[in-house]
């Protein structure tokens, strides 16, 4: 059976300041990826780039979009519906980001975003993760209700287009991941809830780690039982990037 494919997602923010630096980095990672085999990457720019680098997509380079609106039109001012989308070759997107619920976005409201994207056909990057590690273990329960709440109602046929990425909110903007045997627990546990929800089919579904990653502590993130991360500031610099998603492509 052929080994799946190993997932680097960029979320640039609200990053760079112009379209030309938009286009740039778009341009320095597809052009660092012609050697990559085993590795696919997600580039999550802001809504008002994703047109720009559409033409960037290929088999191993995918469009993301960072969040969209649950509804398909209607009065929804300032909004982006998940169905306009897909013109511009988004396939990927960002749901339950850790900055997203901290502007007030609930599980109610995340489970709404999930069921639309994978209902359009795309793939769900689902975010969840604790805002503080008690020495209790309560963060565990946390994070399975966060997963139980936001795949309500998901079917199983879906599966294909989900991806968990756990970030645990106490490590984003740190100056270092966390501990290599914490990651592999959390990964080990979010398979676990998910086998619990949808039996042996969830051990398809691929895992990320985000928070701080970086080129310095990639190649022993990528030893804990993840399938990919999800990187923040390194997404912004083409150079940094290239050697985050050379670094996935070598682990085993």
């Amino acid at each position: 059976m052929k080994k799946p494919k190993k997932l680097v997602v960029g979320n640039w923010k609200m990053n760079p300041k112009c379209l030309e630096e938009a286009k740039k980095i778009a341009s320095d990672v597809k052009r660092g990826m012609k050697n990559i085999k085993k590795t696919q990457v997600v580039l999550c720019p802001p809504f008002i780039y994703i047109p720009a680098i559409s033409n960037t997509a290929s088999t191993s380079i995918f469009v993301g979009a960072q969040d969209a609106f649950y509804e398909p039109l209607g009065a929804h001012t300032g909004e982006v519906s998940f169905s306009q989308l897909p013109q511009f070759k988004v396939s990927h997107c960002l749901v339950g980001h850790s900055e997203r619920r901290a502007r007030g976005e609930s599980d109610e409201i995340i489970n709404k975003k999930v069921t639309a994207v994978v209902s359009d056909g795309m793939t769900v990057v689902l975010c969840v993760g604790e805002k503080t590690r008690d020495a209790h273990g309560d963060y565990l329960s946390f994070v399975r209700g966060q997963i139980m709440a936001d795949l309500r109602d998901v079917s199983k046929k879906s599966l294909d287009h989900l991806v968990i990425a756990y970030e645990p909110v106490w490590a984003i903007g740190a100056s270092e991941s966390m501990a290599g045997r914490d990651i592999h627990e959390m990964a080990i546990y979010i398979k676990k809830v998910l086998r619990e929800i949808y039996g042996l089919p969830a051990d398809g579904v691929k895992i990320l780690y985000g928070g701080s990653v970086n080129v310095e502590n990639i190649s022993d993130i990528m030893k804990n039982g993840v399938d990919g991360v999800l990187v923040g500031r390194d997404s912004l610099d083409g150079k940094r990037f290239g050697e985050i998603i050379k670094a996935v492509e070598e682990s085993k």
